[in-house]
């Protein structure tokens, strides 16, 4: 379950909840608490996998970016040995393969640095939505241990 909609759920439980009069305390449902407590504790693992999959996409495509480079740059090795054997054109085939290698390595960087902006800023959205929902959990949970505490002293 996403864990966007279980800090929802808890808000709409919270929003809910009756007020005890004369405090800022409110009465919950502590069974349905609980149970969306622990629905966000299985949520929050797959959340991780999901950034673990994020990183897998990256080295994926490092690996497809690094292999085209490799083509590319035998390509150009190849190209540049044909031309070689041409006397007339050796230096300008060596200019032309140094241009195919420096272009395949600033396509590999480009897309090395692409992948690696698109993991940043996932995982940084990842971050501020698990820290948001770790947030909302504590302060719920502080709510919940204070109402206890003033109903035990109460009794």
């Amino acid at each position: 379950m996403d864990i966007q909609h279980l800090i929802d759920r808890l808000e709409e439980l919270f929003n809910e909840s009756r007020g005890i009069p004369l405090t800022h305390s409110v009465a919950i449902d502590e069974d349905r608490f609980l149970d969306i407590i622990d629905q966000m504790r299985v949520s929050i693992p797959e959340e991780v996998k999901k950034a673990q999959q994020v990183l897998a996409q990256k080295d994926r495509i490092l690996a497809q970016a690094q292999e085209e480079a490799a083509r590319t740059i035998a390509l150009a090795k190849d190209k540049s040995d044909q031309l070689t054997h041409k006397d007339v054109i050796t230096e300008a085939a060596k200019v032309q393969a140094e241009k195919i290698i420096a272009q395949a390595q600033q396509e590999a960087d480009a897309s090395r640095h692409e992948s690696d902006e698109y993991v940043i800023e996932t995982l940084t959205r990842l971050e501020v939505e698990i820290d948001r929902s770790l947030s909302q959990v504590r302060n719920g949970i502080k709510a919940l241990q204070s109402e206890h505490k003033q109903r035990s002293q109460m009794e």
